[in-house]
């Protein structure tokens, strides 16, 4: 098999101590825990990495959606994130870029490879349906014409993310909470990806502060996770003003939590991606390209990164060649098997295996592959997207107050 080389613009990812994955680690290294996870990251090894103090407490924020490129181009909406930004690492993130992908990343401290989290929406092998993976749902004839409908994802998240996640190996001798919305309390996707913590609930980001502040009068870690800004940056796009005003209140609340936490609380903001400005004249529907369309029994992923689900007895190698065809430039195709080698998803369980696709796409530039059956109008017009490897969606930041 030909090995896959990235093109200059593209970055691989990372699962090691030079990643998202090594966070969780590192701040239990920081609360003198020593684990490791089954990739192999010990919290001591990656809290030295980091240059981390030891401490008693240790507060780990996710903004998501804030990748260092973002924050660096919009660093005037965030006095007091830009005074760390010198001193801040920049981390790589899974591949895809995304959400889900990444959550699971960090709370296990492994890759999508073993966490079976590969994507926004992702074949169920169990059912041939699409799975969403952030709300839990599947769609069991997703291009049935008209509405869309899902019910709830009948998998287990235990069965399906089978990583203990970092919280649950912090074991019963230290304090874990993680405030957030009623919503995501019971959510198959905090099951999967983030359980162990004592969920308290807070709406507004401003409450979850304060949630943070009142379980920090114990020794312990607090998770605390802000979505806002990357829901705008899909809605109005990361360039926007409407962009820069959901980052300007975060980093208010931000700057407030780091005023008011007990001495010698160690706090650590980082993202779980970043995002970039779609181009609409670069967007290529398979629902309108017979050559992407031939032998495609379903499309998951997102926008930019795909997977390419072929149909029985269709040969995969086929149709990454007319996807390539087709996309030119403004896509990176290529066999599972090669984005498998090439540790795109770290390694991979066996279990894993049905969920990725054949064939794995890549998106370049701001280029998206959309199918117009499968995506509603809103989902391909969003200004703004991530999942895909370039160094704005893959470098996060790592900002560090003590």
């Amino acid at each position: 098999m030909t090995p896959v080389t990235l093109p200059d613009e593209l970055v691989a990812p990372s699962y090691g101590s030079d990643s998202l994955a090594a966070v969780l680690p590192a701040a239990a290294g920081a609360l003198g825990v020593d684990l490791t996870t089954s990739t192999g990251l010990r919290s001591t090894d990656c809290a030295a990495a980091f240059g981390l103090p030891g401490a008693r407490r240790v507060v780990v924020v996710v903004v998501d959606g804030l990748g260092m490129h973002n924050l660096a181009e919009r660093g005037g909406h965030a006095p007091f994130l830009r005074r760390l930004l010198p001193d801040a690492r920049a981390l790589l993130t899974s591949f895809p870029s995304t959400t889900a992908a990444a959550l699971a990343t960090l709370g296990t401290g492994t890759s999508p490879g073993r966490t079976g989290l590969v994507g926004y929406t992702q074949r169920n092998p169990a059912t041939g349906g699409l799975a969403t993976m952030v709300s839990w749902t599947e769609q069991s004839d997703p291009y049935r014409p008209g509405t869309k409908t899902s019910a709830p994802l009948g998998t287990d998240p235990a069965d399906l993310q089978r990583e203990p996640t970092v919280f649950e190996a912090l074991g019963a001798g230290v304090s874990v909470v993680a405030p957030g919305p009623a919503k995501f309390q019971a959510s198959g996707m905090t099951r999967a990806a983030l359980r162990g913590p004592r969920y308290v609930v807070a709406e507004k980001f401003s409450d979850r502060v304060d949630a943070t502040l009142r379980a920090l009068r114990d020794d312990g870690l607090v998770y605390l996770y802000q979505a806002e800004v990357d829901s705008v940056g899909h809605k109005h796009g990361p360039d926007s003003w409407q962009w820069g005003d959901a980052l300007e209140s975060t980093d208010a609340e931000l700057r407030r939590l780091v005023a008011s936490v007990p001495a010698g609380t160690l706090v650590l903001v980082t993202a779980d991606h970043g995002q970039v400005a779609t181009d609409m004249a670069r967007q290529h529907d398979v629902a309108a390209e017979p050559a992407l369309d031939r032998d495609v029994a379903l499309l998951g992923g997102e926008p930019r990164a795909t997977h390419v689900y072929v149909t029985p007895g269709a040969e995969p190698a086929a149709v990454a060649e007319r996807w390539a065809g087709v996309l030119g430039d403004d896509a990176l195709v290529v066999l599972r098997d090669t984005a498998i080698d090439a540790g795109w998803f770290g390694p991979v369980a066996d279990h894993v295996l049905p969920a990725l696709g054949d064939v794995v796409v890549a998106a370049r530039g701001n280029a998206t592959i959309v199918d117009s059956r499968l995506h509603p109008e809103g989902a391909r017009r969003m200004p703004g997207v991530h999942g895909s490897l370039t160094p704005a969606e893959m470098t996060v930041p790592l900002l560090v107050s003590y």
